[in-house]
């Protein structure tokens, strides 16, 4: 079954496929928006006002081959209204990073070594953190990535690339 397919038949009120979208797309969802927000708990609940948004507003979805920019779009609109109503930018403070599932499953994770981490991704323009995490966290291919961020192979890999370069020389600067 198809996203796109999923999207129809949510606006249909079918739950089944509400449920198969969500188990689908969460973990790529919120890589989405850990990545845009920076905070796992914003992040959590953002992710859920995602999926009641994209309940709510399934009828609306116009057929265009691209349903995960679609609910990126979704995603991102509610991290820009919650960066506002908050008062704070989409830079906060590192500390912010300290609870992210990512980080704290492995026990080879310090909070030095979170902290580290977190300087360098806050390197990187926000199009490139995306990438990253999308790639790194969620395992998306970079064709995948392309395709749902409406970008060209050629400008994800490049991008990729020139991202990893700058971590590697952060990180060889720190050691």
């Amino acid at each position: 079954m198809t996203t796109e397919s999923l999207i129809e038949r949510i606006a249909e009120d079918d739950m089944d496929a509400f449920a198969e979208l969500y188990r689908t797309t969460d973990k790529m969802v919120y890589a989405y928006i850990l990545s845009v927000i920076k905070n796992p708990e914003e992040a959590k609940d953002i992710m859920q006002d995602t999926y009641l948004k994209i309940r709510s507003a399934a009828h609306l979805y116009k057929k265009q081959g691209k349903p995960m920019a679609w609910i990126f779009t979704i995603a991102k609109n509610l991290c820009l209204m919650r960066v506002r109503t908050g008062g704070r930018t989409l830079d906060g403070p590192i500390e912010d990073f300290e609870g992210s599932p990512e980080l704290t499953t492995s026990g080879d994770f310090h909070s030095e070594d979170r902290i580290v981490l977190q300087a360098a991704l806050n390197l990187l323009a926000e199009d490139e953190r995306e990438i990253v995490v999308l790639h790194a966290v969620s395992g998306w291919k970079h064709h995948e990535i392309a395709s749902n961020l409406d970008m060209p192979l050629s400008t994800v890999l490049s991008k990729y690339n020139r991202s990893l370069k700058k971590l590697k020389k952060y990180l060889m600067e720190r050691s």
